[in-house]
């Protein structure tokens, strides 16, 4: 993403707020993705020049958490169980439909950004596999039909 569409600013309140609070790092983190939808590395870089963390120990605690990203996400970011429960009730066989209707793999967004796709260790809904969830939406007991229905209403819901 262009610097130019980096609004810094936006982040001076957090980082007014927490750059010298110690053991602060996750939370400024939590912050910045929550105004940015991601981690920009123009934010990581103010980041570290106002709470004196090396960008370099920003980016090992960001890429530790499965929470952070470092990429604009879609509209839509489906996170998609690969535990154990739901890989044995067939989160395989979602994971080819959803690659089939949207036309992306794990970690790709759709052209229109509506969609962003990321397969995930958990979600802790085993008795729901297999299960994704949509922002902060719960689908369980997925079947390829379903996942078409869900995803085709998504994509009509967009207007």
């Amino acid at each position: 993403m262009d610097k130019n569409t980096i609004d810094l600013k936006l982040l001076s309140g957090v980082l007014d707020k927490y750059a010298a609070v110690k053991g602060s790092l996750i939370t400024i983190l939590q912050h910045t993705q929550d105004i940015y939808g991601y981690l920009p590395k123009e934010a990581i870089e103010l980041i570290s020049e106002r709470t004196g963390i090396a960008t370099s120990e920003i980016m090992g605690v960001g890429t530790f958490y499965t929470q952070f990203r470092f990429e604009p996400v879609g509209k839509y970011l489906i996170m998609l169980c690969q535990g154990t429960a739901c890989h044995v009730n067939g989160s395989e066989l979602i994971l080819q439909t959803i690659k089939d209707e949207l036309g992306i793999d794990d970690g790709q967004t759709t052209e229109d950004g509506l969609f962003s796709l990321k397969c995930v260790a958990c979600l802790g809904c085993c008795s729901l596999s297999p299960v994704m969830m949509v922002n902060e939406d719960t689908y369980g007991s997925l079947t390829p039909d379903k996942t078409k229905k869900i995803l085709k209403e998504l994509r009509e819901a967009k207007g």
